[in-house]
């Protein structure tokens, strides 16, 4: 007797097909960061810094006179800022923001949305009647991503293949150099028995050395996010978007038989689903 088939995936009921059509055509509006978090124009970078990881945030809005100009990131603060042996609390948000902003309406629908962040290359401030009412980041997209045919394409063909490792027993302080000089957000931390032990990212930085006034000389092996999550070869976009929404994580190491082949980051997947 043959395998019984699942007639519901082959046959999507009426409401199961009303449902794939809301998701695929849902507005930035239903997804946005609403609670928008700023800090005036003349703050510093460890302001910022400090904001950031306190409220576990990548961004934050720059305002002047009330008035929003410009953004700050975790990345500008690595590359720009740390990376160039400058002193965070020593430069202002005004010299390192980009501006100006980069616009969207809360009613474009998420595709649209998601192409216009990998065109213009940041997040999208959303505006509503001159008024700034939200913020659209890689990981509200990402937690979207209706179960389309583009968003079962492979990881393979996204993923990043050159992946920067370092040892357990280099200082935070080397570390930020790396991710800065390189303009990456994570490192995956090694150890002389295990090639992919845990993983150092931006946010690590922010919430738990900035945020806290922690020296940078600790060893990053102590300071890195572990068990490590890695996804393997051969998974599919949509996928990964789940495991990282779930995780509340933005990036995933991809393995082939347990050795690491590349590492895919919510925003590789926004670019997938924008193609």
């Amino acid at each position: 007797m043959g395998t019984k088939k699942d007639l519901s995936k082959e046959f999507p009921s009426v409401i199961d097909r009303a449902y794939i059509e809301h998701k695929k055509h849902r507005k930035i509006e239903e997804i946005m960061t609403r609670d928008v978090v700023s800090i005036k124009i003349c703050a510093t970078m460890l302001d910022a810094a400090m904001i950031m990881g306190e409220k576990h945030i990548g961004s934050v809005i720059i305002e002047n006179y009330n008035t929003p100009v410009g953004i700050v990131t975790e990345r500008d603060l690595m590359t720009n800022v740390l990376a160039l042996g400058k002193t965070p609390s020593e430069i202002n948000v005004e010299e390192v923001m980009s501006f100006p902003l980069i616009t969207i309406c809360p009613d474009v629908e998420i595709r649209e949305a998601a192409r216009m962040m990998i065109k213009k290359k940041g997040r999208l401030a959303v505006f509503r009647c001159g008024t700034l009412v939200g913020v659209i980041t890689a990981s509200d997209l990402i937690r979207s991503l209706p179960d389309i045919p583009e968003t079962h394409l492979k990881v393979d063909d996204y993923m990043t293949k050159d992946v920067i490792t370092a040892d357990e027993k280099k200082t935070i302080t080397s570390i930020t150099n790396i991710m800065g000089e390189q303009r990456i957000g994570s490192v995956i931390i090694t150890s002389k028995d295990k090639p992919h032990l845990s993983i150092f990212t931006e946010r690590d930085l922010l919430t738990a050395f900035l945020a806290k006034g922690k020296s940078l000389k600790t060893e990053v092996g102590r300071a890195s996010s572990s068990p490590l999550i890695t996804i393997p070869e051969g998974t599919s976009v949509h996928k990964a978007a789940a495991i990282m929404a779930g995780n509340h994580i933005k990036r995933l190491p991809v393995t082939r038989d347990g050795q690491l082949v590349g590492i895919i980051t919510a925003r590789d997947l926004v670019e997938a689903y924008a193609s």
